[in-house]
């Protein structure tokens, strides 16, 4: 019963190996791609690096350091990231001062907070301690006690306070001005 149909078949099966053939080709497209998958998270990695803080680790003291930093875990004392970002993850508990490019906070922050850019903190986060920063973002839900200083990037009032802030112990804001 399949001979008769073995002609349409036969025409069939040449069209269907063809069809499987571009599969296997696909297939090892398709083995390759991890390789490319796996470089994908490579490259974000080689053109900013991330440090993560894990949810069992606690850090007290400084964090100092050249690249951006993910909280997971609990830190206190003081977060100085320059030209990076540090994001609080919603497991993340910080009492500290952070000083960053961008400040994302999902967490639990207690601390002031200075950005060279922006702080953006989403609906989950929680962050009381004032806030230095060009630009800042609170989503809906987001809980926020503090005072809000936004700052022109480039302007010099701004970089004397920053100099001026660096020193000043936790829980102290020190050189704020208005922004008039």
């Amino acid at each position: 019963m399949w001979k008769p149909n073995t002609p349409g078949s036969g025409a069939a099966t040449p069209s269907t190996p063809e069809p499987v053939r571009p599969s296997q080709p696909a297939v090892s497209s398709y083995e390759q791609q991890p390789s490319t998958r796996t470089a994908s998270p490579q490259a974000p990695a080689a053109t900013g690096e991330q440090a993560t803080i894990g949810k069992s680790l606690m850090i007290k003291g400084e964090v100092t350091g050249s690249e951006s930093l993910y909280i997971d875990g609990r830190i206190e004392g003081t977060i100085n990231l320059p030209g990076n970002r540090v994001t609080v993850g919603r497991n993340g508990q910080v009492a500290a001062n952070i000083s960053a490019r961008e400040i994302v906070v999902l967490g639990k922050v207690r601390g002031n907070c200075q950005a060279s850019d922006r702080i953006d903190i989403r609906s989950e986060g929680s962050l009381t301690g004032d806030v230095i920063a060009a630009r800042i973002s609170i989503e809906d839900g987001a809980f926020f006690k503090g005072g809000i200083d936004i700052r022109k990037p480039g302007d010099p009032k701004a970089a004397a306070a920053a100099a001026a802030s660096a020193p000043a112990e936790q829980g102290q804001l020190v050189g704020v001005e208005s922004a008039s």
